[in-house]
């Protein structure tokens, strides 16, 4: 793909050999196969499962009993069960050794600090555990977030999980309608909130959009508020405030044994034609996944800290709190990363010691953009390696890391999701980076580039496929008959191979280049949201007719286009407009809303009745329409070509 020198080689002398390097060392002296890099390794960890997944479970220290087989076949091969006969304790592996040491450090936007040991994080899942148990919540029982990125929300989450119950997130700039739509379809007991949330230098009071959750969603028993923005001492009588709640004087943790495959987290997925997906994700698997991730392939060791700006509506947060149980500490921030002014991320990273610093590519797109140059006043010693995820990052944005903000970390681009909580491709500390280049492959995920025959390509653009199953492919998706849904999500395209949805191009290194989605999700700044989520604003506003909404590419982002058909009598006027955006952002988030608001005569469907967003889609951003003969209107598609307002 390109012969450029690497921006980037690896430093393996023996001060800096990465985990990895051990990892494959092992790997070669047990293993019958010869061992010598990288691609030796992971085509032995895709070759030889039930040999690399037990090695990964002791290298990385998950603690339990594995059980004498690592993975039980099935008839259909992405049905393989791993570890059947396996026990663990999944919070008492994020929890060990429960010392003094930092385990979260919490930034918030207005400026305050709070710091937990390891021992505090302990103490405070315990207390929550106990009370939790006394409100009934029992193993296969649902809890559900409606919280900012805080201590508390990963005590509520681990505390959860010790008693066997699921988990679940939304953040708090989610609107109501948003957090119904996911959370309406869990059915949660109990809900853990906090007052409000700070944004831009605002303060926003989310007591009111609680109550309206708990009274759109029966089944929730008891709500949860913790201080944050406001006194919890004004909380309405049928809210109980989050110190009241813990039980000061709870025992030891006492962990519920896990099966291996038994359920911790529901996510969401964007919900791009319905209301999002379900998607139930074990413990085991998930955990075991993201070990390998964060000390394999991202270098990751007890004592370090990580810091990826996220929220609790996003995977990333899992994934984020997940290093806790590689005894690293974990950096939370909850806010406008850009307020007070574009130093804020770097200004925590410097005063934190950050070694693992986590952003969107959006986020280095407009640092190029806005010809940011963080190492002209931070030293950022402890900084190893940066994270890049929730778009593809443009080459530029990856010279633009190594020339104005380190020259020395590992730029680690990877690309997974939800579906997986999970990477199927990213960094490797063992390779060079090569600018626009995503490293290598996940360890154990037989991943490829296929094009339409379903044949493997290099240099040229395909589906990114896994064609082997592994831990933390979704155990379900909830409320889903005779798994008919996760079937078509994922095998439709290529039988008994996992699509993901994204085109790629695979490299002559091995490497990997995200071109974008194949499918109709819009990726605003990195941040994957549904258009279903929009359609359910619209179908309220009595002059929109008909509407279509589509991602354009522009600028190496991506801008929501909402196009629509009015009512009869009815023009798009500044008026209308701005009703439109302000029920967007209300009820859904600040995200959705479009960025252009545009009249068009009709809009394209298929023979069944379906918009045909991709088509639309397809059209606005000057590629070939894939599917013309499904269409019942196809002249439609005129109506957006060359349209004059797309082109400002």
């Amino acid at each position: 793909m390109t012969t450029a020198p690497p921006l980037w080689q690896p430093d393996l002398s023996a001060c800096r050999k990465p985990l990895l390097s051990d990892f494959l060392t092992l790997a070669a002296k047990t293993s019958d196969t010869t061992i010598r890099s990288f691609a030796d390794l992971h085509a032995w960890s895709v070759a030889e499962p039930q040999e690399f997944w037990p090695l990964a479970w002791d290298f990385c220290g998950l603690v339990g009993e594995a059980g004498p087989v690592p993975l039980l076949p099935h008839q259909d091969p992405m049905q393989v069960r791993f570890f059947p006969e396996a026990r663990l304790n999944i919070v008492e592996i994020f929890l060990k050794n429960a010392d003094t040491r930092e385990a979260i450090v919490f930034i918030g936007e207005d400026g305050r600090r709070t710091v937990w040991s390891r021992a505090d994080l302990k103490r405070e899942v315990e207390m929550l555990a106990a009370a939790l148990r006394d409100a009934g919540i029992e193993a296969g029982d649902h809890v559900a977030g409606f919280v900012p990125n805080m201590p508390q929300a990963v005590a509520a989450m681990l505390a959860t999980a010790s008693l066997g119950a699921i988990w679940s997130s939304c953040a708090p700039e989610s609107g109501p309608d948003l957090v119904v739509d996911r959370l309406g379809q869990i059915a949660p007991k109990l809900l853990f909130a906090a007052d409000g949330y700070f944004y831009g230098g605002k303060r926003f009071e989310t007591r009111a959009a609680i109550a309206e959750i708990a009274d759109r969603l029966p089944s929730i028993q008891q709500i949860v508020v913790w201080p944050y923005a406001y006194d919890a001492a004004d909380l309405p009588a049928c809210m109980t405030s989050y110190d009241a709640f813990k039980l000061q004087d709870a025992p030891e943790l006492d962990c519920r044994p896990m099966a291996f495959g038994d359920p911790l987290y529901v996510m969401f997925s964007s919900g791009t034609t319905g209301k999002p997906k379900c998607i139930e994700h074990c413990g085991g698997g998930t955990l075991l996944r993201m070990l390998v991730e964060h000390q394999l392939h991202c270098d990751l060791k007890p004592g370090d800290r990580m810091f990826y700006d996220t929220t609790c509506n996003w995977m990333m947060w899992n994934w984020q709190v997940a290093a806790l149980a590689s005894e690293a500490a974990i950096v939370l921030f909850d806010g406008n990363p850009m307020y007070p002014n574009r130093e804020r991320l770097f200004d925590i990273a410097e005063a934190e010691d950050v070694t693992h610093l986590g952003v969107s590519a959006k986020y280095i797109d407009t640092s190029l953009k806005r010809q940011h140059k963080p190492a002209q006043s931070y030293t950022l010693d402890s900084l190893r390696v940066v994270l890049s995820t929730g778009s593809p990052l443009s080459p530029e944005g990856f010279a633009h890391v190594y020339t104005d903000w380190k020259a020395d970390v590992q730029l680690a681009s990877i690309c997974g999701g939800t579906d997986i909580l999970g990477c199927f491709i990213g960094g490797c500390p063992l390779l060079p980076v090569h600018q626009g280049e995503i490293q290598a492959p996940m360890l154990g995920l037989d991943v490829a580039t296929l094009n339409r025959q379903g044949e493997p390509v290099e240099g040229e653009a395909g589906e990114l496929v896994c064609r082997n199953a592994h831990p933390s492919m979704p155990t379900r998706f909830l409320n889903d008959p005779g798994n008919a849904r996760y079937r078509t999500s994922y095998f439709e395209t290529f039988p008994n191979v996992w699509r993901q949805g994204d085109f790629t191009i695979r490299t002559k290194q091995g490497g990997y280049v995200v071109l974008g989605r194949s499918d109709a999700t819009l990726n605003p700044g990195g941040v994957r949201i549904g258009t279903a989520e929009i359609y359910r604003q619209l179908d309220k506003i009595d002059a929109i007719a008909d509407a279509v909404v589509v991602g354009q590419s522009v600028d190496n982002d991506v801008r929501v286009i909402l196009f629509v058909v009015l009512a009869e009598g009815v023009a798009l006027d500044d008026g209308l407009s701005a009703r439109i955006k302000t029920a967007i952002r209300k009820n859904a988030s600040p995200r959705h809303v479009p960025a252009k608001i545009l009249f068009v005569a009709d809009i394209p469907r298929t023979k069944s009745g379906k918009t045909a967003e991709l088509a639309v889609r397809d059209v606005v951003n000057k590629h070939p329409v894939r599917n013309l003969s499904g269409l019942a209107n196809p002249q439609a598609l005129a109506l957006f070509t060359d349209h004059p307002e797309l082109q400002a």
